[in-house]
């Protein structure tokens, strides 16, 4: 039985009235912060400092059929999973007035959890786009679809996007991004050791399989096409460790420019047909990869190009229509990539896409039931602690020389702080759910809708308020183009930030985090960048060769990492997160010394708090992962495993041997003129 109407402020005042009786019935003492049974003390702290602060963790949660990987961010991430569910699983009941924002929520919500209509459209609902592929007899009728297509989200071999110039950051550019390979990463299609050689020929059934279960003719030999074209793609795509250098990637040309650098493409018509017109400059970022997709249209077949086209119309969509594509498509992507066993529970898979789809729309309700104004308020003074504390270290470096260290300090000075939620909400009003259309029809259409949004900065200057997470995100990052920390609201709980823990927990935690992003600025790629956000080269020349000596000693560290046998971690494309992790963990334990040196904390549960704090960060990067999955993030991404943000980052750190009196006879025993020393 459907629920009255209940306006979004009604439910939201309901809500947060229930949320806020709760809290106060159950009033928690400040405390360490440290829950006792998280610990694994039948481990040496000095001998493996991973299992002693995380091994009960891991223990009390085990990896279930849904997880490749579960861990502290993905425990929190669940708990906002099931926050958001709560608001949209509401309105989903209710009698929303048609075009209102609770409608909108509600009937995606929906869309995405009856089975029942999907799988009695089975594969209609996509059949449309393949015929009109399939009834190509010219490359002139390609070049009529494929813009529309593209802004459908249902193929292309690169992507286009608005986004700050990195040389004049307050304008936005066009530019374009490589892709067009399925598998994501151009290691799968390139890399020959048994494990990924085995991906790749499981790969090949897959899409053999997929065409089979759409009707395609000759799936085996059109699995093949795929494999051949998306390998040269990945062949002429730059690797992760060069996706990472600036100067490389940019590459702002004016139109004219683009058409001699790839001419198979009619760049003021495609860019026209796309949304972008009066485009008069654009940045082809991975040049070499725009060029082979030139080559590519001009040159393979047309036959050739509707099966690749095809395929990724289905691979796209897979997981919106019936059970049995979506579970063919798990079977790969999921089982052989990262070793899960089950899907997650469509619950969450509706969450998920009212979170992409409409997120800040939900965001905004989100807050108001989850993030008190006191959270915000102490948030904004650990953020103020930690300027203070980095411009110290950056004082403290001798081999720093004061001209880079003034341009440094301004650019400190300059960050952009977003903490929480935006000030001014996204407006969805024109976009359109229709639950009376099919799952598929509405994400085209909110996929139309998004590319609208994003194209519409083209041309404007850079909007330094629009926010690239949602409030109910666990996460935070950094934005070297607007020089912006952003924490948005739900990542300020346990384990990462607790109003009723002490300061050696909470700088240990979120402390740390706030450290990395803000070092994010000063790492390899950030530093790059000016105060303004342009990318200019603001350093002396010997003090940029002496940190880049310095930054070395890190990716060569983690380089020798084994992650798994026969693999080791990616030093130089972890360079970053590494470096942040080590300058968050510098920071933020000045900060804290900081701001407890008037106020000692007392020794609790025999845990000084000097070893609480190490504790706190080690806490946060708790987890279990599966074997598959530490093969795809090594090759996928940036950051470095959980176990490695801890091992691997605390032997550099002086303090952590202090705290709990590391020797030589330990196994993390880093000799002191080997260690990472930045900040």
């Amino acid at each position: 039985m459907k629920l009255k109407h209940l306006s979004l402020i009604t439910l939201t005042i309901m809500m947060a009235s229930c949320a806020t009786s709760s809290k106060q019935s159950e009033p928690e003492p400040l405390g360490m912060g440290i829950r006792l049974e998280n610990l694994d003390t039948t481990v040496s702290p000095q001998q493996d400092f991973y299992q002693f602060a995380c091994g009960g963790w891991m223990q009390l949660n085990p990896l279930t059929d849904e997880y490749s990987r579960f861990g502290s961010f993905d425990k929190l991430g669940l708990k906002s999973q099931e926050d958001v569910k709560y608001i949209v699983d509401s309105l989903s009941r209710q009698e929303n007035p048609s075009g209102s924002i609770e409608q909108k929520i509600g009937d995606l919500y929906n869309l995405v959890m009856d089975s029942v209509c999907r799988n009695a459209d089975g594969i209609r609902p996509l059949r449309p786009y393949i015929d009109r592929v399939m009834a190509w007899q010219s490359r002139s009728d390609m070049w009529k679809d494929l813009p529309d297509l593209y802004v459908d989200g249902l193929c292309g071999m690169f992507e286009v996007y608005v986004d700050a110039d990195m040389k004049s950051s307050k304008e936005n550019l066009v530019q374009t991004q490589q892709g067009g390979y399925a598998m994501g990463q151009r290691e799968y299609y390139l890399e020959n050791d048994e494990k990924t050689a085995s991906i790749r020929a499981q790969y090949l059934k897959h899409v053999e399989r997929m065409f089979g279960l759409f009707g395609i003719e000759n799936p085996a030999a059109s699995a093949q096409t795929v494999l051949r074209m998306e390998t040269a793609l990945a062949q002429a795509a730059y690797d992760n460790v060069t996706l990472r250098d600036p100067e490389t990637n940019y590459n702002k040309m004016t139109i004219e420019q683009a058409a001699q650098a790839v001419p198979q493409i009619d760049w003021d018509t495609y860019l026209t047909a796309i949304g972008l017109p009066e485009t008069k400059q654009i940045a082809l970022c991975q040049q070499p990869h725009m060029q082979e997709v030139g080559r590519m249209l001009d040159t393979e077949s047309l036959a050739d190009l509707k099966t690749y086209f095809v395929w990724q119309m289905i691979d796209h969509p897979a997981g919106m229509l019936s059970d049995e594509v979506d579970e063919a498509n798990f079977d790969f992507y999921g089982r052989v990539i990262s070793g899960k066993k089950a899907p997650a529970p469509r619950w969450k898979r509706a969450v998920s896409t009212c979170n992409s789809r409409l997120g800040e729309a939900v965001g905004q309700i989100y807050v108001r039931l989850n993030f008190p104004e006191e959270n915000k308020q102490r948030m904004q003074q650990l953020v103020r602690n930690l300027q203070v504390a980095l411009g110290e270290r950056i004082d403290a470096q001798e081999w720093m020389s004061d001209s880079t260290k003034a341009v440094a300090h301004e650019k400190l000075d300059a960050f952009y702080v977003k903490i929480g939620y935006p000030d001014k909400w996204r407006d969805y009003t024109a976009l359109d759910i229709n639950p009376q259309d099919s799952y598929l029809e509405n994400i085209i259409r909110s996929n139309r809708f998004e590319t609208a949004y994003q194209f519409r900065f083209a041309g404007r200057p850079v909007d330094r308020d629009r926010w690239y997470m949602t409030p109910q995100t666990v996460n935070a990052y950094y934005n070297p183009t607007t020089n912006e920390i952003c924490f948005p609201a739900a990542i300020l709980q346990y384990p990462f930030f607790d109003m009723s823990a002490d300061d050696a927990f909470n700088y240990g935690a979120i402390g740390v985090v706030i450290g990395h992003e803000m070092t994010h600025g000063f790492d390899d790629q950030g530093s790059q960048f000016d105060k303004d956000g342009n990318l200019r080269l603001w350093w002396t020349k010997e003090d940029r060769e002496k940190f880049e000596e310095r930054t070395k000693v890190m990716a060569d560290y983690f380089d020798s990492i084994y992650v798994a046998p026969g693999v080791h971690a990616n030093g130089r494309f972890t360079l970053g997160e590494n470096m942040a992790d080590h300058g968050g963990l510098m920071v933020a334990f000045q900060a804290f010394k900081n701001a407890t040196k008037d106020n000692p904390l007392p020794v609790i549960e025999g845990y000084s708090p000097e070893q609480r704090f190490f504790m706190a960060y080690a806490g946060v990067w708790a987890g279990n992962i599966r074997d598959e999955e530490i093969l795809s993030r090594t090759k996928a991404d940036p950051h470095s495993l959980g176990r490695w943000r801890t091992n691997g980052q605390l032997p550099h750190i002086d303090a952590w041997y202090e705290a709990f009196n590391v020797t030589e006879d330990s196994e993390m025993y880093v000799p002191k003129e080997q260690r990472v020393t930045i900040w």
